[in-house]
């Protein structure tokens, strides 16, 4: 049987409901949510959302402080086998997170591992760059399409879409259907 635990890799910036959900959601089915990031210490969150009614509206979503979450190991020193899955949250982080090779190097070793892994958002950007998304179909936030169309993959506008060992969904509105389809897939790789 696989370890039960399960990495989440995030920088400054992770986006608060693409992250907390997971891992809150997660322990609640035995597994243990592992945070990491470029070096062990403490994050920054964001809230991203397009206010509504807004006076003067915006075209894109705005950024405000959000809540602190410790990254226990740093990407160097992630050990991919130590791991059943992984969850990639969104936010702005992985814009500069993409161009970490150590964690390009453990997401390619857990895809290539077959081991589930669940993206939301702008972490489609993670997947893309360890080049783990081409001839799959996938879903994303829309602004991010380029990026998973860049990355080789076929893009749909869906809640979540499954292709096997992936599982992407738009935003942190689709968690549930999201951590429902993850949850699922650990469950059957675990057996």
């Amino acid at each position: 049987m696989s370890p039960r635990r399960v990495l989440m890799p995030l920088g400054d910036a992770t986006e608060a409901l693409d992250t907390f959900y997971p891992f809150f959601r997660l322990p609640e089915d035995g597994y243990e949510v592992v945070v990491a990031g470029p070096e062990a210490r403490l994050y920054h969150s964001v809230l991203h959302e397009i206010p509504p009614n807004s006076d003067i509206p915006w075209d894109i979503t705005q950024e405000r402080p959000g809540y602190h979450i410790r990254a226990a190991v740093a990407f160097r020193d992630v050990d991919p086998t130590d791991y059943c899955g992984m969850f990639v949250s969104g936010g702005r982080a992985p814009e500069y997170l993409r161009y970490d090779a150590d964690l390009l190097d453990a997401t390619r070793s857990i895809h290539g591992a077959g081991k589930p892994i669940a993206c939301v958002c702008h972490g489609i950007e993670i997947l893309a760059a360890a080049e783990c998304i081409r001839g799959r179909t996938v879903t994303t936030v829309a602004k991010c399409q380029r990026d998973a169309e860049q990355g080789g993959a076929t893009y749909v506008d869906r809640e979540t879409v499954v292709d096997g060992n992936i599982v992407t969904a738009r935003t942190w509105h689709d968690n549930t259907s999201l951590l429902r389809e993850f949850i699922s897939m650990l469950r059957e790789s675990n057996t």
